[in-house]
């Protein structure tokens, strides 16, 4: 099993990896299937379904899927272009994507909301059908998007390619246990052994130049977060907040007797920093997701800026680290809050945080394996329920005590010796089979929980 560790850090926009960004892959994946048909379209239409329909528009779904379909994608995303292709294709209502004769698209009567039984494979799915000059479907395909900006055909998913399928890799683990094992034998770290299997795909340069924009890419995400304020865009009035405390911490630097839990305040503003500019639609990194997006960046933050000795060579080894624990979690459960609630989304990425603090810090393969449990493992059962389908409440605070509890897992880890009684691939199989039994009202639809106990305006 491989899962590279730029499948689980991919550079996009917000605020929704699964909602925002997988439709856009689709979109960008469907234009290439109608360049491969050896017919002409004339026009296109799409139709979202399941937890896309029923908080599609708070997260940006229908945007994102006309984008994808005008060419656009996340890694390259260009605001102010972006707006101004929408206002084309909604005023002369078709799209011209390169490759392609100019197709019929008119979002009003196109783009259509199915808030039916969601579609047999995933919460998140899309139809893309391809018209003929008469109106008549002539092609179409079913994409799901299954968290993290993954997205999988129908045929895909139902044939399991929901990981890489090239060649063997030198450290094929797929369970925590089988990492530990291949850790002990081989006597490599856990960042060690994930290193080797992404040499074997790429070469030596081109990883560290893609770790180093990985981190840049997160590290001005929240350097924008902290000097940004105003209203986040949707309708709830919601405030910035990262900037006003971020403020106030630096004015209290130094003062006598400041009160040692000042330092939690740090770490949830880095994370609210980062999903705030979510929020409004900037670019991130996902980690796993968008929605989880802040807590990777704020816990290496705080190591780099509060822990003495903490330097930005190691990075590396901390993203390669959270990377090897959140393609465990992914393929033996969901990063998807569609599929498995929060607990797959902000659970994953502390757990990932962990894993890679404890790693930094000189922790042992079984310390960084405990660290991930035990963040994981107090995420359990956490629903998804953002109120108007908006990634702002409860979103962006939550990122923050995810960062919190990763920081903590990993010190109660690095206290002990790695021996613990609830192994990390028992906590992973415990949340797919929470995610599994989890009422759909609170897996990402906002027809449950917070989001229809406050008020939505």
């Amino acid at each position: 099993m491989f899962l590279s560790v730029f499948d689980m850090f991919k550079v996009g926009v917000g605020p929704s990896s699964s909602h925002t960004m997988g439709p856009m892959v689709a979109g960008g994946l469907f234009l290439d299937h109608l360049r491969a048909q050896p017919f002409n379209v004339a026009g296109v239409r799409a139709s979202l379904h399941g937890s896309l329909a029923f908080t599609g528009v708070g997260h940006a779904s229908d945007r994102a899927v006309i984008l994808g379909l005008a060419g656009f994608t996340p890694d390259e995303y260009d605001a102010d272009k972006a707006e101004a292709e929408l206002a084309r294709i909604k005023a002369e209502k078709n799209i011209a994507p390169d490759g392609l004769p100019v197709l019929a698209f008119d979002p009003a009567n196109d783009l259509q909301f199915d808030y039916g039984p969601n579609l047999p494979g995933h919460a998140n799915g899309l139809i893309l059908r391809g018209l003929d000059a008469q109106g008549d479907v002539v092609t179409e395909v079913t994409y799901y998007s299954v968290g993290g900006g993954f997205v999988l055909t129908a045929e895909e998913l139902a044939n399991g390619k929901a990981v890489d399928d090239g060649p063997a890799v030198p450290f094929p683990f797929q369970t925590a246990k089988q990492m530990l094992d291949m850790a002990a034998e081989s006597g490599l770290s856990i960042a060690a052994m994930k290193r080797k299997n992404e040499l074997s795909r790429r070469g030596f340069n081109d990883l560290d130049r893609g770790l180093t924009r990985i981190w840049e890419v997160m590290n001005n995400c929240i350097e924008r977060g902290l000097v940004t304020d105003g209203e986040l865009p949707g309708g709830l009035h919601v405030k910035r907040r990262a900037k006003a405390i971020h403020d106030s911490l630096q004015a209290e630097r130094g003062v006598n007797l400041a009160a040692p839990h000042l330092i939690n305040d740090w770490m949830a503003t880095y994370a609210m920093a980062v999903n705030e500019e979510n929020a409004a639609g900037g670019q991130v990194v996902t980690a796993p997701t968008n929605g989880a997006a802040g807590v990777m960046p704020a816990v290496i933050r705080y190591w780099l800026d509060h822990i003495g000795g903490a330097t930005t060579d190691k990075i590396p080894e901390f993203l390669l680290t959270a990377a090897a624990i959140g393609g465990l979690i992914k393929y033996n459960a969901s990063i998807s809050g569609a599929e498995c609630g929060c607990q797959a989304e902000v659970g994953s990425a502390s757990a990932m945080a962990a894993a890679g603090l404890a790693a930094v810090l000189g922790g042992t393969p079984e310390q960084i394996e405990n660290a991930a449990e035990i963040a994981l493992e107090h995420h359990l059962g956490m629903t998804c329920d953002p109120v108007r389908g908006l990634v702002q409440v409860p979103c962006i605070e939550r990122n923050g005590l995810g960062a919190i509890k990763a920081v903590s897992a990993a010190s109660l880890a690095l206290r002990g010796d790695g021996t613990h009684l609830v192994p990390l691939d028992a906590a992973i199989e415990t949340m797919r089979q929470t995610g599994e039994d989890m009422n759909a009202k609170y897996k990402e639809t906002s027809l449950g929980g917070l989001a229809v106990n406050v008020p939505n305006c």
